[in-house]
């Protein structure tokens, strides 16, 4: 399995950035995904996840409504399109293959190195 993001990168507070993650070495479309982010000093802190066929996305309240997930199957690919970025949104932000479900949400078995976001002005 193998997980790579890009996309990252430094923006002024209300900034838009693209994330992407290329996945490979598994099914998936068949993988429940997630985005993922970690800031200095803090634990993983879950984003927003998808779930095969895009019917179904979650999202934690704190970006509802600035963030989107999704994917394209036949690219192999997971997005996280970001807008309205906020200084507290900087974070190392990577994906995840969740191995049950999307029952426990943040839950995953395999994840990328991740990409750098940073918000300031």
């Amino acid at each position: 399995v193998q997980l790579v993001e890009s996309g990252g990168g430094m923006v002024h507070p209300g900034g838009s950035l693209r994330l992407s993650c290329a996945a490979s070495g598994f099914t998936f479309n068949s993988a429940d995904m997630s985005w993922v982010r970690q800031a200095p000093g803090k634990g993983p802190e879950w984003v927003s996840s998808i779930n095969p066929s895009s019917g179904t996305k979650y999202y934690a309240d704190f970006v509802k409504g600035r963030f989107t997930i999704s994917r394209d199957n036949s690219k192999n690919t997971l997005y996280l399109q970001m807008s309205n970025l906020k200084p507290e949104d900087t974070a190392l932000y990577f994906c995840a293959r969740d191995p049950n479900g999307l029952e426990t949400l943040g839950e995953y078995d395999y994840r990328g190195r991740g990409t750098q976001v940073t918000v300031s002005s």
